[in-house]
């Protein structure tokens, strides 16, 4: 079992440890919250938070980081490794990679001005990880709300958490091909997404003229895109989400409800965010036994 004192004796210093490490880095680049919040979720939607998405690619599996979602996407491999080391330094073999993940992502998000939460610790690295299970089960901005739903729903979430993850967006950057069809040729239409704010398309057109080269230039994802704050929703309510999955959550009368909600109360928000995170970080956990507690991120033991 989880609990919130799993490593008080074993290693007291470990929250200390971890939120120091998220500090220099994101010293180093406020982007890198975003990066580790997004690590942590890419985690827990593939097989549960066993810390596979950390694995290398091995002659046994083809692993996690290769996979389309996280591929040339992912950012931030090197922040856990440096925690991890450092951990490991002052509590030899106890702690799991993804335990670590799991109190950086939450550290991301304080640090960036959000609410912390308590987090559940005990979790115990997975032996493998799969690049066909993270193309499938991983959600991606060109789905429809429904087939979003239904990759939470398979991992125990509902709609109310798809609404509050969303708001995750209200950290970091995208890369233009994740939205460029809005901006030039929205569902074949051969026009922009009539949904999208009509200045901020032309700022992304800008950013992302239409060109192949563009497609991993860099728009935020929110107004306020290095602080955990309520802009995400608000921006939805003026038809300014960046993403069209984002966008979408004002299509469905559920989800436009809790928009609004979100919108008009940031302390709802970071309440329910805490609470989704939570049930995040309790995806398909390994405890007791099973796994290990790997030595190096990358490798299993």
């Amino acid at each position: 079992m989880l609990n919130y004192n799993f490593y008080d004796m074993l290693c007291p210093k470990l929250q200390m440890i971890v939120r120091y490490g998220v500090l220099a880095a994101l010293k180093d680049d406020t982007r890198m919250a975003a990066s580790l919040l997004r690590m942590h979720f890419h985690d827990c939607f593939v097989n549960g938070c066993d810390g596979s998405l950390l694995l290398d690619d091995t002659k046994d599996f083809k692993g996690e980081k290769n996979a389309f979602p996280n591929r040339n996407s992912i950012r931030g491999y090197e922040v856990i490794d440096k925690i991890k080391g450092d951990v490991e330094k002052a509590c030899p073999s106890t702690v799991s990679c993804v335990d670590i993940l799991t109190l950086a992502a939450k550290e991301a998000v304080v640090q960036s001005g959000g609410n912390p939460w308590p987090v559940l610790l005990g979790r115990r690295d997975g032996l493998t990880a799969s690049e066909k299970a993270a193309n499938e089960q991983i959600p991606s901005p060109f789905e429809p709300l429904e087939n979003i739903t239904a990759k939470f729903a398979a991992n125990g979430l509902d709609f109310k958490d798809v609404v509050v993850l969303s708001g995750a967006h209200t950290l970091g950057f995208a890369q233009c091909f994740t939205f460029k069809r809005r901006l030039f040729n929205f569902k074949g239409s051969g026009n922009p997404d009539p949904t999208l704010d009509s200045s901020l398309l032309s700022s992304l057109r800008t950013t992302c003229p239409n060109v192949d080269s563009s497609n991993t230039k860099l728009a935020p994802l929110d107004s306020t895109s290095s602080m955990f704050d309520n802009a995400f929703y608000k921006n939805l309510m003026s038809n300014a989400g960046l993403l069209e999955s984002d966008q979408a959550l004002m299509g469905d009368q559920r989800s436009a409800a809790m928009v609004n909600s979100y919108s008009n109360y940031p302390y709802l928000f970071n309440k329910d965010f805490g609470e989704s995170m939570t049930k995040l970080g309790n995806i398909g956990v390994l405890t007791g036994q099973v796994g290990e507690i790997r030595k190096k991120c990358g490798f299993v033991n």
